[in-house]
């Protein structure tokens, strides 16, 4: 998921190219909004931590694109490809440290395990025929 300070400073094809260079083949993407409520609804993990509520309101303040890709060991190479959620932590070259400004604002969210990206996917995408 491209998270919407990424959208807003213009890096979607940045990120994209990124993406694609690394070898992973997107077979669903959309570019849409998250309501409050649905933000709430996918980031109800965090629902008890303090940064809750400075979470959602990130989340639904403007576009993302949501994305399902395909690669062998997807979820940990997607993982490395990110960079860590602190961009002046994230090794150099990776996404965060390219284009995030914040641990707040850290530009991408990847799936920290494959039922994790199985469940993000059909939270996104429900309703909808994925291609093989």
């Amino acid at each position: 998921m491209i998270k919407p300070d990424a959208v807003e400073n213009g890096y979607i094809g940045a990120i994209l190219e990124k993406i694609n260079s690394a070898g992973f083949k997107i077979i669903a993407m959309k570019y849409t909004k998250l309501s409050t409520e649905k933000a709430m609804e996918f980031y109800k993990i965090h629902k008890e931590k303090p940064f809750f509520g400075e979470l959602v309101s990130f989340m639904s303040r403007g576009p993302i694109v949501v994305a399902i890709l395909q690669k062998e060991n997807a979820v940990e190479d997607f993982r490395k490809l990110i960079g860590s959620t602190n961009p002046e932590l994230a090794e150099k070259g990776t996404i965060r440290q390219l284009y995030a400004t914040s641990i707040g604002e850290n530009a991408i969210h990847g799936s920290d395990s494959d039922e994790n990206a199985t469940m993000e996917g059909n939270f996104h995408f429900q309703n909808h025929e994925i291609l093989p």
